[in-house]
């Protein structure tokens, strides 16, 4: 049994369980310290959600981040990570139909996300639960 929550506050176990999820999600970004998942789930755009077991393990996260823009308000899923000893349960599927409701909540219009290709069962993942391909190009201008 896996349950899924928003991440109210940061506590040791949460910065545990990203030090072992970030490693898992990009092999080129650090883990958040205490202080950054602190700005992050203060912030007034981002949600932070967890999916835990029910010993309280967390398993998987995900940050959804609401935004107002001019042609409405948008709604982007960011960093879902399964830790890879509990991918198959179903935590991915959780988290994403969690995020789809509190958007749907905010009066978002759109939900987007990106997959990478080599990502095969989280593309088949999010086609399953509604999700298109865009006819888009994604750019990326590195700051750092």
């Amino acid at each position: 049994m896996v349950t899924i929550r928003v991440a109210e506050s940061v506590d040791a176990d949460l910065v545990e369980a990203y030090q072992k999820l970030t490693p898992q999600l990009s092999s080129s970004s650090p883990a958040p310290t205490k202080d950054e998942l602190t700005a992050i789930i203060n912030s007034d755009s981002a949600t932070v959600l967890v999916a835990e077991d029910e010993s309280g393990t967390i398993l998987g996260s995900m940050t959804l981040v609401v935004f107002r823009i001019p042609t409405g308000v948008r709604a982007w899923i960011e960093d879902v990570v399964v830790d890879t000893e509990a991918r198959g349960m179903g935590i991915g599927q959780a988290l994403n139909e969690y995020a789809i409701q509190l958007a749907e909540q905010a009066g978002a219009k759109t939900i987007d996300l990106t997959s990478r290709p080599s990502r095969e069962s989280a593309n088949r993942l999010y086609q399953r639960l509604g999700f298109v391909a865009r006819e888009t190009n994604v750019y990326r201008y590195s700051i750092v």
